[in-house]
């Protein structure tokens, strides 16, 4: 498989960069590429630094993504701010998950250890909303929301469904993302590879109470 790293940064943030370069170094991908947008200039193999006007608009990094989307060289895209580092073992994981997907997720860690946001329950007609879902839970594509913190999809796709540049971070762009994209496609969960926060987030979604998990089950 061959994959193109996209990561967004800006100056201030991109003494992290090098941590995330590594983490994909580390995992000896045959074919890879990893394009930077934003931040310091980055010089190595594999890498193609993008510069980037911050002051064009404040947080504008559906821009970046975008520009990440357009310029990629492998179909599959691995989307990851300068916060996000690939777990040991990513790689093999997702040779051993596969091709077969549109949208994909992996697990995600905090600093702390605990499971951040990664397989995420928007809302459903019963109310419940906000929560994180069991892995083996696969069948609520049209209720969830994907986030833009780290995600890994297909080119295709991602032309098809950019990212609305009417909005910058903190406008939830991943949720109408999500919104537009679960329409057609079905979004899939990887749970043989992770990756691991270098900064600690605040984690808003809480896990799904039994009781949710029964409700979801008969949902179609």
């Amino acid at each position: 498989m061959n994959f193109t790293f996209g990561i967004i940064t800006s100056e201030p943030e991109s003494s992290r960069v090098d941590t995330i370069i590594k983490s994909i170094e580390d995992e000896n991908i045959p074919n890879y590429e990893i394009i930077i947008v934003g931040g310091n200039n980055k010089i190595g193999k594999n890498i193609i630094h993008i510069p980037f006007d911050e002051n064009q608009k404040r947080m504008w990094i559906t821009k970046k993504k975008n520009i990440i989307s357009n310029e990629a060289k492998y179909e599959n895209i691995v989307f990851l701010h300068d916060y996000v580092c690939l777990v040991p073992g990513w790689y093999e994981g997702h040779l051993k998950f596969g091709d077969d997907f549109q949208v994909l997720m992996d697990r995600m860690t905090n600093t702390d250890g605990k499971r951040w946001r990664d397989w995420n329950l928007w809302d459903i007609p019963s109310g419940i909303k906000n929560r994180m879902i069991p892995y083996d839970i696969t069948h609520l594509s049209k209720y969830m929301y994907i986030s833009g913190a780290y995600w890994v999809a297909k080119k295709s796709v991602m032309l098809e469904f950019p990212l609305d540049e009417n909005r910058v971070w903190g406008q939830g762009e991943d949720v109408v993302w999500s919104q537009d994209v679960r329409k057609k496609y079905h979004f899939k969960m990887n749970i043989h590879s992770e990756v691991k926060f270098l900064k600690y987030k605040q984690n808003v979604f809480g896990e799904m109470t039994q009781e949710d998990i029964e409700v979801a089950k008969k949902l179609s």
